[in-house]
């Protein structure tokens, strides 16, 4: 299975792994699955951490470290899913996550998130 980790997901693997469902722990530890974090999702840390609306512990390049031991990888956000933006209904308000999932729409890939909103969009998820 190839999976786009959410960036509650991302930040918890950091800092709290257990506030992950068993799913997502799994899901992103198992090494015969392809396990992605978008650029987005560090985009969307450091403008909220920079508006003093996600306090983080350490940083950010520091919290990708657990990460990286398990296999995760950087996926590039490209123009294709960028044009999807224009097709997503308004379901969700949040830019960064309406851009995950646009991401995961044009990757193929399966969203971890416990976001009940993202859930709503045609694009598998998990929990």
């Amino acid at each position: 299975m190839r999976i786009l980790l959410d960036t509650s997901v991302l930040i918890w693997i950091a800092t709290d792994e257990a506030r992950l469902s068993a799913a997502a722990v799994a899901a992103y530890r198992d090494r015969s699955n392809t396990a992605f974090v978008s650029v987005v999702s560090l985009w969307e840390m450091l403008v909220k951490h920079r508006l003093g609306k996600l306090p983080l512990p350490a940083p950010i390049a520091d919290l990708l470290r657990p990460m990286r031991t398990h296999g995760v990888s950087t996926i590039a956000l490209n123009e294709s899913a960028v044009l999807r933006l224009s097709s997503l209904p308004d379901i969700h308000r949040d830019p960064f996550d309406r851009m995950l999932i646009c991401q995961a729409l044009d990757e193929g890939l399966t969203i971890v998130t416990p976001d009940q909103l993202m859930k709503s969009y045609p694009v598998a998820s998990m929990w």
